[in-house]
């Protein structure tokens, strides 16, 4: 099945998360054929966006490199897995860039999520000036290394993100998301159970052509997603 999550980032109270979850449920009635629906909200707003028809899963946008301890702050994926989440959302360029999470912090990530049984979806993408200088195919290998011990035969999400493209009103083209579809999946195919994602200004306008053209099983879509009319409209290309 083709796969959508909505990253709401730091945006939405319980109550704004409420109305969003009701507006899609009443939206896609039994379900969209063929799509699987993620939302991915704060902790905080985890219980006001769960469907209680199972419509869509749950996703929690960040997970500590850490099972439990002093580590003020943190929630461990054991936590967010008690708190209904199936999927989280494990180096997402933001959290890259802002934060400074590198590979060995984020393999612990992807190790803890196995622990507690929660399948990760892991962004890699290239930035603007990797991009200019021809480094976005090594870029993205180097990421996916971070998989190096994790075990093949476990079902991973990879979202291709080109950081570029995020927030900046642009996405790539279906070119280039075919091509960098096509270069994950030969670095990843012993994967058993394994699906690409885009994700990068995502619109209700260009998804049909991103999602038929590239290959992609699905999207991770960020602003687009904070409104349920379109996250719905996207689930439907």
């Amino acid at each position: 099945m083709k796969l959508f999550v909505a990253n709401w980032k730091m945006n939405k109270t319980r109550g704004p998360a409420r109305d969003f979850a009701a507006e899609l449920a009443r939206a896609i009635g039994d379900g969209i054929a063929g799509a699987e629906l993620v939302i991915a909200p704060a902790f905080t707003a985890l219980d006001a966006a769960r469907d209680s028809r199972g419509r869509w899963s749950l996703a929690c946008q960040n997970v500590a490199a850490q099972t439990q301890g002093p580590f003020t702050g943190e929630v461990s994926a054991a936590m967010a897995a008690d708190a209904g989440c199936r999927y989280a959302i494990v180096g997402h360029s933001e959290r890259r860039r802002l934060f400074g999470e590198d590979g060995p912090v984020l393999a612990q990530k992807i190790a803890r999520c196995r622990e507690a049984g929660v399948i990760p979806i892991y962004c890699i993408g290239e930035t603007a000036e990797q991009r200019d200088a021809g480094l976005a195919a090594v870029t993205l290998v180097a990421q996916l290394d971070v998989l190096e011990a994790d075990p093949p035969s476990q079902p991973l999400v990879v979202a291709y993100e080109p950081v570029w493209a995020i927030g900046a009103g642009r996405s790539a083209t279906p070119e280039d998301c075919a091509g960098a579809r096509a270069h994950v999946a030969g670095i990843l195919s012993s994967r058993r159970d394994l699906r690409i994602l885009y994700g990068g200004s995502v619109t209700p306008e260009n998804a049909r052509e991103l999602l038929e053209a590239s290959g992609m099983e699905g999207f991770l879509i960020g602003a687009a997603s904070l409104s349920a009319a379109s996250f719905e409209a996207i689930a439907r290309a």
